[in-house]
């Protein structure tokens, strides 16, 4: 009976990293900038997307810059509440914040793509590497103008990069969270083989 109360006591904090990651990353900031802008319905332009990508669409290169910040922040503020409790709490509500974020309950879990939030994680559990992503992102963006392009190669190199630097755990968490982004990134990936892809600043 005591080992399975020190279990409860041991799982606890995880499980509150993981709802309280869900929570904080569901929050659909480019949505809300939008709205508040009185730009309406940023889901109604474009790709029809919540992240920053699709809010620069509508013209406001601030409101774009504001949500980049704020989805990455809510990641970054999600793993360093965990790791609170450690590195599992913390990979937990890095795990919760990214799905959060792709799947909020508010929106009929139908959210972004996660590419901010991913590289908020980042910094909360490996900011070198963060700094690496955002070298592979701004390189592949300056020669090829697709931010979906640049989304793919960077989470592709993450999850090496941090195996290569000592970040097992962390390494196999980004792994996991690289396969959704592709897998959200679908249709972008269809678009760039068939070279339909919008290119950054393009709007529609």
């Amino acid at each position: 009976m005591s080992d399975i109360f020190t279990w409860q006591l041991a799982a606890l904090p995880t499980f509150i990293a993981l709802v309280f990651g869900y929570l904080l990353g569901s929050i659909p900031f480019g949505l809300i900038l939008t709205r508040v802008a009185g730009l309406g319905d940023v889901r109604k332009i474009g790709s029809g997307n919540i992240g920053a990508t699709n809010v620069l669409r509508t013209g406001n290169r601030k409101l774009a810059a504001a949500t980049l910040l704020l989805d990455a922040l809510k990641g970054t503020a999600a793993t360093a509440i965990g790791l609170c409790w450690g590195l599992e709490a913390g990979l937990a509500a890095g795990l919760a914040a990214f799905l959060g974020h792709l799947f909020p309950v508010w929106l009929g879990f139908r959210g972004g793509k996660g590419v901010a939030t991913y590289v908020g994680l980042l910094l909360g559990l490996a900011p070198l590497v963060a700094a690496v992503f955002a070298a592979i992102w701004i390189g592949v963006a300056w020669l090829s103008r697709y931010s979906s392009l640049s989304a793919l190669v960077a989470t592709a190199a993450s999850p090496v990069v941090l195996w290569l630097t000592g970040n097992e755990k962390t390494a196999l968490l980004f792994a996991v969270l690289t396969l959704i982004t592709w897998w959200k990134h679908r249709k972008n990936i269809s678009r760039l083989l068939a070279g339909d892809e919008s290119r950054i600043g393009d709007r529609g």
